[in-house]
């Protein structure tokens, strides 16, 4: 009987051709700083009910905001504004900056931590433990993403297709885009209420 051979991933190849280097970060392994990033994602999943919850207030506040940030200027506030959310969601999520965020569609789990940047389901090579294909010591971020709707109000908005991201958007900020969206609507919404008022 032959012994079966060990797989061997694309991962594996691509680290065993990269050039050997005697720099070593200190006192912390590349594997345990991918652990320690996947901790808070995973953390901010398991947490999703709670994060949905907060999310939904911070955006009614934001909301609020409108007529400040109208006033000094949606361009003059981008790059503050998005200083902040890089940080803030670049911990928690490990934040992409695609400028389309989906989080709350998502259980919490961005999907552009997918190295195939999937943003309707995972692809057909999700590992028996439920990683990923690609980088085999992460938990694959459709998995995670289905786990964590599954915890939400709203989870069932999973189910929703997404569209393909517009890298035209890429690095801008998700928050006062999408308060910008919603002041709009808002405010065709009392237009048009007043309008049939007045007919």
């Amino acid at each position: 009987m032959s012994e079966k051979q060990p797989t061997v991933t694309q991962a594996t190849l691509v680290k065993k051709a990269a050039p050997k280097s005697d720099y070593k970060p200190a006192d912390v392994s590349p594997q345990r700083r991918v652990q320690r990033t996947f901790a808070v994602r995973l953390w901010s999943i398991r947490h999703s009910r709670l994060l949905e919850w907060f999310y939904s207030r911070f955006a009614d506040v934001f909301l609020l905001l409108h007529p400040l940030w109208k006033g000094i200027g949606y361009g003059r506030v981008e790059a503050p504004v998005k200083f902040v959310e890089k940080r803030v969601k670049g911990f928690m999520f490990d934040c992409r900056m695609c400028g389309q965020c989906i989080l709350s569609s998502t259980g919490m789990s961005c999907p552009m931590n997918c190295p195939k940047q999937l943003r309707n389901g995972p692809c057909g090579g999700v590992r028996a433990n439920g990683n990923c294909e690609v980088e085999p010591d992460m938990p694959c971020v459709w998995v995670k993403a289905w786990e964590g709707s599954r915890n939400m109000v709203h989870g069932d908005n999973i189910l929703k297709v997404q569209k393909p991201v517009d890298q035209s958007l890429r690095e801008t900020s998700a928050w006062l885009r999408v308060t910008a969206q919603a002041a709009a609507a808002r405010e065709t919404s009392n237009n048009q209420q007043n309008t049939g008022a007045s007919a």
